[in-house]
């Protein structure tokens, strides 16, 4: 079986009161964490998950997908099934003619690898009904390959489909074949795949946090590792992933924050620090450290955060980093020192929390009423885009489920209603219906007639539905949020509706 050693931070001279004030200030920052997992010297210190994940939870990594699907074309590469320098369009004929653009033709793997292709943006978002891969080959181009850094996810897709395609296998599939079952990969891990069929290489990976840091310590080794047998293997080319986690495109250009402006090798960024980072939209992060031997692994829902996946890295830079002592380490310590139980005594506490008021928020200062008693109240509404006819309330204060249910002649809907529970001023968990999603959602009046619901999304749809209830006399206004990047269109816009005789 193939797992990690584990130490106690001190062991590696890691202090773990610097451990403890990271996990502070994500919380103080309220940044929806879902894991965090820290390796130094070969050696797992810390891993914790946030109530309700757990160590099995699967997780939507995103764009970490990209990462893999480049291990799978350079497994392709070392195995002499494809040429780095070759055109993407020599692999896919069925997608090219006479008309094909010259700077698509003159694209080549190396040029998708590292996010120079001919494309400004995903070429597939253009027209998501029509065949994602072909898009890529059909969409007017930008500007010449080779030359300037645009994040395109198109390009990964495509790689994707070009090693489904030389192999005959789920992209997945091949991967654990030839590397990751040698590393004890999670069983029930996928990816999910697009409407025709082919591997999201550029989003669609779902596996649990500990598959991540596997990869992450993979890709650290240079693709050489002793595997679950016992034996060492090379698994990976040494060379490709030299590359790959080199800075080979400029990013300045386009990135939104610091973290993202520090450059590019073949689907891995660069970070402040003179490492590399595996991304993922939403705070999926698996960051390298090389100068400090140092690994760390996040998992977490930082869409509509503006700044967010910064917050992360400032405070992995700002708190974690200082608590490493440069000495020779320690040695095995024959018992947890007190700032290492104190550590796991806070850490234990954590969980996704429910939304807070802000502190100089009126509502915390001058008002101290509560709802002290269920409130259970139905609204006609307005006909609207998302086709709810009512909306039911039942507020519960107190340790007790409240629910918002929303009426509809959806037919996928087999109760014609979304039952949708939620804790006020706690969390409590369920199952979105007609998605079928894993959820955990908590409530805060805002004010006396303002509710503030959020629905943390688990699984395959990682995001979040935001509700703002404002109660009038005998009305309602229901101000809706969705940010996820496919599904649950109904709960985005607004509604208004009359109360119920």
């Amino acid at each position: 079986m193939f797992s990690f050693n584990r130490a106690y931070p001190e062991d590696v001279n890691v202090s773990s009161s610097a451990i403890k004030d990271l996990l502070e200030f994500l919380d103080k920052k309220e940044i929806p964490m879902h894991s965090l997992l820290i390796m130094r010297n070969n050696k797992l210190i810390f891993e914790k998950y946030y109530a309700p994940y757990k160590a099995d939870t699967l997780h939507r990594m995103f764009s970490i997908s990209k990462s893999i699907t480049a291990l799978a074309v350079f497994l392709l590469i070392d195995k002499g099934l494809v040429g780095i320098d070759n055109s993407i369009t020599d692999y896919f004929p069925e997608y090219t003619n006479e008309s094909t653009h010259q700077w698509i033709k003159d694209t080549t793997i190396r040029n998708m690898l590292e996010m120079r292709t001919c494309h400004a943006s995903t070429t597939y978002k253009m027209d998501m009904k029509s065949d994602w891969v072909e898009s890529f080959f059909t969409v007017e181009p930008t500007h010449k390959p080779g030359t300037v850094f645009h994040y395109d996810t198109s390009a990964a897709h495509v790689l994707s489909a070009l090693v489904e395609k030389m192999t005959q296998m789920p992209m997945l599939d091949y991967l654990k074949e030839n590397i990751f079952n040698y590393m004890d990969f999670s069983k029930d891990s996928y990816m999910v795949k697009d409407p025709f069929g082919v591997s999201m290489g550029g989003s669609g990976l779902v596996a649990t946090p500990m598959d991540f840091m596997k990869i992450l310590y993979l890709i650290d080794k240079k693709g050489t590792i002793e595997c679950n047998d016992g034996v060492t293997r090379t698994l990976l080319p040494s060379d490709l992933i030299e590359l790959a986690t080199s800075n080979i495109s400029d990013t300045v250009m386009t990135a939104p924050i610091p973290g993202e402006s520090q450059g590019y090798g073949m689907q891995i960024w660069q970070n402040e620090k003179g490492g590399y980072v595996l991304y993922g939209m939403g705070g999926q992060l698996g960051i390298s450290i090389p100068d400090k031997n140092l690994l760390v692994i996040t998992t977490a829902d930082t869409q509509g955060i503006q700044g967010g996946n910064q917050i992360i890295y400032d405070g992995i830079y700002q708190f974690l980093l200082p608590g490493i002592d440069e000495k020779e380490p320690v040695g095995r310590l024959k018992a947890p020192s007190e700032d290492y139980e104190d550590l796991v005594s806070y850490a234990d506490t954590l969980s996704i929390a429910p939304p807070k008021l802000a502190i100089n928020h009126s509502y915390t200062k001058y008002n101290t009423k509560k709802l002290t008693s269920d409130l259970h109240q139905t609204y006609v509404l307005l006909p609207n885009k998302q086709g709810f006819s009512k909306v039911q309330l039942d507020i519960c204060p107190g340790s007790k489920q409240s629910t918002i249910t929303f009426f509809t002649e959806d037919p996928a809907l087999k109760s014609g209603a979304f039952k949708l529970n939620f804790g006020l001023e706690h969390m409590e968990e369920g199952i979105f219906p007609k998605y079928d999603n894993p959820y955990t959602a908590g409530a805060v009046f805002l004010r006396e007639n303002v509710l503030y619901i959020r629905f943390h999304l688990i699984g395959e749809s990682v995001g979040s539905i935001r509700m703002e209830l404002y109660f009038g006399n005998n009305d309602i206004t229901i101000f809706m949020r969705k940010i996820e990047e496919t599904y649950f269109k109904e709960f985005d816009g607004h509604l208004y509706g009359t109360l119920e005789n």
